[in-house]
This record gives structure tokens, sequence and C-alpha cells, in this order.
């Protein structure tokens, strides 16, 4: 692998303009569809659009950049393993759309340090020994760049523990990696054409973000009748299935009576009260409208429907 670009003193537009170059760690999970928060087509967007976004953040990010520095102190206090800042964005020769950015690189070894931060909500992810799909796509994907023989991922569960891995090298998985991932570029990035659908809540987003606000046009879909007809047998099956999950409980409902708690062989159920608050904005409005005008918070959104026409 060689330095494609040096990231001691770059400031994050750039950082983030040169992630645009190629296939980085983080993309892996997404592209090969690992990753449950983000998608092929985010990934692709993130490619294909020329501006960069570098005000994006969020407190879970900031965290894990402030805390990285605490997790790799931490992973050599428990293993003895000393760790140095790669401070580079790093390119594999043979295959120079893959990229990485490495959290640190073990020192006498050939081998890397991922730092992870994670949620005491999302310790089950870590549990018994697991490693979120999305993190193994990723420490592969640095291996295949750096060609290294393992990777330690340290995933900090706040308030709770420390847990350490050690990836070894997988060669099969590696090739198959680079394959999907050179073949993402070249057919999706390269020639601008958006990933197929996956159905996850990201690639939604994603099309609301690229085509927020309507034209007020209209056009006729052709060849797409079989497709919509799917739809609506789906969610025929849907409302079946709902009303049959919604029959079971209140057979179950029925059976606890006033019982807040109840188990089975294989289930615990709770049927406990739950208090919630909300404002009554219609009475708001009337009483205080110069209130309600002050707190209210506009959103816009494009609602979608299928409707069948007439025959």
């Amino acid at each position: 692998m060689k330095r494609f670009v040096n990231t001691a003193n770059l400031d994050k537009t750039e950082w983030l303009r040169a992630r645009k170059m190629g296939i980085t760690g983080t993309d892996a999970g997404a592209i090969v569809g690992m990753n449950p928060y983000k998608s092929s087509f985010s990934v692709y967007q993130e490619k294909v659009t020329p501006e960069v976004e570098a005000d994006v953040d969020n407190e879970r990010m900031r965290e894990g950049r402030d805390l990285e520095e605490y997790v790799a102190r931490r992973f050599t206090e428990q293993t003895g393993l000393k760790t140095k800042r790669a401070l580079a964005i790093f390119q594999n020769d043979a295959h120079p759309l893959l990229l990485a950015d490495f959290d640190r690189l073990i020192i006498g070894q050939r081998a890397g340090l991922e730092c992870k931060t994670v949620s005491p909500y999302a310790s089950n992810q870590w549990a018994n020994g697991k490693i979120p799909a999305h993190y193994l796509m990723q420490v592969q994907h640095y291996l295949a760049v750096s060609g290294y023989d393992c990777w330690y991922i340290a995933a900090l569960i706040f308030g709770q523990e420390l847990i350490i891995h050690k990836v070894p090298r997988d060669e099969e998985l590696i090739g198959s990696l680079i394959t999907v991932e050179e073949r993402f570029w070249n057919e999706h990035v390269a020639k601008q054409v958006p990933p197929e659908p996956d159905g996850s809540d990201d690639y939604t987003k994603m099309l609301e973000k690229k085509y927020r606000g309507d034209r007020e046009k209209e056009l006729e879909l052709f060849g797409m009748d079989h497709m919509l007809n799917r739809r609506a047998e789906l969610e025929e099956l849907i409302d079946k299935l709902n009303k049959e999950k919604t029959v079971i409980d209140q057979e179950i409902k029925g059976k606890m009576g006033e019982a807040s708690y109840a188990n089975t062989q294989q289930y615990r159920i709770s049927w406990v009260e739950s208090t919630q608050n909300r404002i009554d904005t219609k009475a708001l409005k009337q009483e205080a409208p110069q209130t309600y005008e002050r707190y209210l918070k506009q959103s816009v959104s494009r609602r979608f429907s299928v409707k069948k026409i007439a025959a």
C-alpha cells in the first residue's frame, strides 16, 4: 500500500473530498448490504455529489472521535501492544479504488486497530464473542488495502467493559469484497447509475433527500403494472397478517387480565401501564395563538400513495 493523502494537517473538507475518490472501510459494509444504518445508495450519493457536506456531524460521531485516544490507550493497557496514529489515507497498489483511513497501526506487527464506542443499548450486538457484520467488512477492507495479517477491534461499551477482538485475514472474503467494491464503483459510481433499491430506511431517506420537493408534473410509467399489482397483493397480505397478530395479542391479554407479566416456556410477556404527556395543540392554538406560532416547527415531506384506477 501507499500513502494517498497525508491527513496530519488536513482540514475536514479536504479529508471528505479525498474519501470521495475511492471506496473506504466505512463504505464496505453498506456496499455489500450488511450495514443496518447505511445503504449502498447513500454511499453512491456521497461519491457522485460534487459538494462536500463538511458540517455533517452529531454527538455520537463526536464522542467516537474524542474517545478514540482513550480506547487506544485502554487497548494497550489490556494487551501490552503499542499503537501509533496512521495520519494518512492509504491506497492499495493493485486496486487503487480501495482507500483506507486507519484509526491506529500496531507497532511491531503487520496489524492495525479499529476503535469503537458502543451504547449499552447496543451491547447485545457484541455479546458472546459477536462482532457486527459491517465492522467485520470494514476491517477486512483494511486488510485488503494494507496487505497486513490481522486487525484488532477494541469496542468500548459505555459504563460496562472494553471488548477486544483479533480478526485474522480472510483471503476468500477479501477477494469477494474487492470484486464487489470495484463492480460497485465501475457500474454505479463511474456511470452514475444508482444501485437497486434494497428496502432499507436509509435508502428511503436518501431518495427523499435527493428528490426533495415536487415539481407538479405528471409522467407515464410503462411496464410497471406487474410491480404495482404485486404491491397491492402484499398490502392485502400485510393486512391479513396484522389482523392475525392482533387476534393473538387479544387472546393473550384476555388470559393475563390484570397481570402485568406472564411467562411461557419460551417467552416473557409484559402488559404494563405507560403514561404519556402530550400538548393539546388544538387548545393551545385557540387560547395562546402567539405562543403556538412561536414554537410551531414546520416540516415538509412528500406523501407517497398508490390508488387503483377503475377499469
